[in-house]
C-alpha cells in the first residue's frame, strides 16, 4: 500500500509525484482495489494478468484501430494522426493481415541469422570502447547504438543519418503519452513530416542505384513486395518504414539499458549467469516482465462487455498497463523480485495475439549477445551514478546509466 493513495482517485493524465520513479506500488493498489478503474476522463485502466490476456486474444471485440481516439486528440488533417492510424499496430484486419504479411519476411529465422555476425562485431566494439574508458553511458554508448544500427542496416540508412531517427522517433512516440503538450504536438508532427521527406528520398536513391543495397537490406524489397497480389501504398509504406524504425529500436534500446541497471542493482545475477550461461534466456525474459519497456497498450470496444465483474459499454477505451499485469501475483509468484531464472515467464511486454510485436525475435537476439557479452568480459561492473528515468508513462525509459568497469 502507499500512504495516502487512494487508487479510486487515480486518473492517468494527472498520476502522483512517484509514480515516475517507481510506479509499481501504485499499480499494485490499482490491481488489489480497482483493478478495472474508471479513469476521470472515462476511459479505463486494467492492471490484471487475466483481463489484459482476455482483451490480447479478441481482436474483433477490442480494436487497435485509433482513428476514434487520435482524432480529437491529433486532428484529422494532422501529420501524426495519418502517421499512427496508418501504422501497422494501429490497425485491425483484415488491412493488418495484409501490411504485416508484407514486411514479415523480414523477421524471419534465416534474415535473423543473417544479422547476428553484425550484432556480435557491433557488441565487441562497443565494449572494446567501454575497455579502453573505464566507463561508458549506456544508453549512448551500447543500448541505443545497437538496436539502431541494426534496424537502420535492415532499411539502408546511411551511419551518418542515424541520430536524425533517434529525434524523430522520440518527437514521434512522445505523442502517444497520455497528457500532451502544444509544443511535443507540434514537434511530433514536424517529425512525420521530415521522416516521410527523407524516406521518399532515401527509397528513390536506392531505387536508381539498386546494386548499393547491402544483403540483409529490405527497404526496396518491401517496397515491392506483394501479399495476396497487393503492395503497399506509397503512404502505407512510408509508415511501415517509420514505424520499423522506431519500434525497432525503442523496445530494445529499453530493454537492455534495464537490463544492464537491474543486473547491477542484484550482482548475485551477474555470478549467477557466468556461471550458467544458458540462462541467458530467462535473463532476458525476466527483464522483459520486470521492467517492461512499453508499460501501455490500449484498445476500443466495438460491444459491450465484462472484465472483473465490471460492465464496459461499447466504445470504452482501455488502458492496458502491462507494467502492472506483468507483476500480478496470480500470475508470477513473488513478482516483485528480480530472478533471472524465472520459469514460466508468460510477461506480455510484447503483447500477445494478432498484435505480438513482429520484431520480438530480433529484439531478443540483440539483448542476449549484448548482455552475454557484457557480463562475460566485466563480471565486476558497477554503477556510477543511479540511473535517470525519462518522464514519460507508456515507454519505460532510462535516459543516462553511467556504469565503470570495475
Amino acid at each position: 500500500m502507499v500512504t495516502g493513495f487512494d487508487p479510486h482517485t487515480f486518473d492517468l493524465r494527472n498520476v502522483p509525484a512517484g509514480y515516475i520513479a517507481d510506479p509499481y506500488p501504485y499499480l499494485a493498489d490499482l490491481r488489489k482495489n480497482a483493478p478495472v478503474h474508471r479513469n476521470p476522463d472515462g476511459t479505463y485502466v486494467l492492471t490484471r494478468y487475466d483481463d489484459l490476456v482476455s482483451v490480447y486474444r479478441d481482436p474483433k471485440l477490442w480494436s487497435s484501430d485509433k482513428r476514434a481516439d487520435f482524432g480529437p486528440k491529433f486532428g484529422p488533417d494532422a501529420p501524426l494522426f495519418e502517421h499512427h492510424t496508418t501504422s501497422v499496430v494501429f490497425i485491425d484486419p483484415p488491412d493488418h493481415t495484409r501490411i504485416r504479411k508484407l514486411f514479415q519476411f523480414a523477421f524471419t529465422r534465416k534474415a535473423l541469422a543473417a544479422f547476428e555476425p553484425r550484432i556480435s562485431k557491433l557488441v565487441d566494439g562497443y565494449l572494446d570502447q567501454l575497455e579502453d574508458q573505464g566507463r561508458m553511458e549506456v544508453v549512448d554508448e551500447l543500448s541505443f547504438r545497437l538496436p539502431i544500427e541494426v534496424v537502420a542496416d535492415m532499411l539502408g540508412v546511411p551511419g551518418e543519418d542515424r541520430m536524425l531517427i533517434r529525434e524523430w522517433a522520440v518527437a514521434i512516440l512522445t505523442a502517444l503519452e497520455p497528457e500532451l503538450t502544444q509544443a511535443q504536438q507540434e514537434a511530433g508532427n514536424a517529425a512525420v513530416v521530415e521522416f516521410k521527406n527523407y524516406l521518399r528520398d532515401l527509397i528513390r536513391r536506392r531505387r536508381a542505384r539498386p546494386e548499393q543495397a547491402a544483403p540483409t537490406e529490405v527497404l526496396t524489397v518491401l517496397a515491392d513486395a506483394e501479399a495476396d497480389g497487393e503492395k503497399l501504398s506509397a503512404i502505407e509504406l512510408l509508415h511501415q518504414c517509420i514505424f520499423m524504425l522506431n519500434a525497432g529500436h525503442e523496445t530494445s534500446t529499453n530493454m537492455i539499458s534495464h537490463g544492464v541497471h537491474e543486473m547491477l542493482r542484484n550482482p548475485g545475477e551477474i555470478l549467477r549467469l557466468n556461471e550458467n550461461p544458458d540462462l541467458i534466456e530467462p535473463m532476458v525474459e525476466e527483464v522483459l516482465r520486470f521492467q517492461a519497456p512499453i508499460q501501455i497498450n490500449n484498445r476500443r470496444s466495438t460491444g459491450d462487455c465484462a472484465l472483473s465483474g465490471v460492465d464496459l459499454p461499447a466504445g470504452s477505451t482501455v488502458h492496458m498497463i502491462v507494467a502492472a499485469a506483468n507483476r500480478d501475483p496470480a500470475q508470477f509468484p513473488d513478482p516483485d523480485r528480480f530472478d533471472i531464472n524465472r520459469r514460466p515467464n508468460r510477461h506480455l511486454s510484447f503483447a500477445l495475439g494478432i498484435h505480438i510485436c513482429a520484431g520480438n525475435a530480433l529484439a531478443r537476439l540483440e539483448a542476449q549477445i549484448a548482455f552475454r557479452k557484457l557480463f562475460a568480459r566485466f563480471p565486476t561492473l558497477a554503477l556510477e551514478a543511479p540511473a535517470k528515468i525519462a518522464n514519460r508513462l507508456r515507454f519505460r525509459e532510462i535516459i543516462e546509466l553511467r556504469i565503470t568497469r570495475g
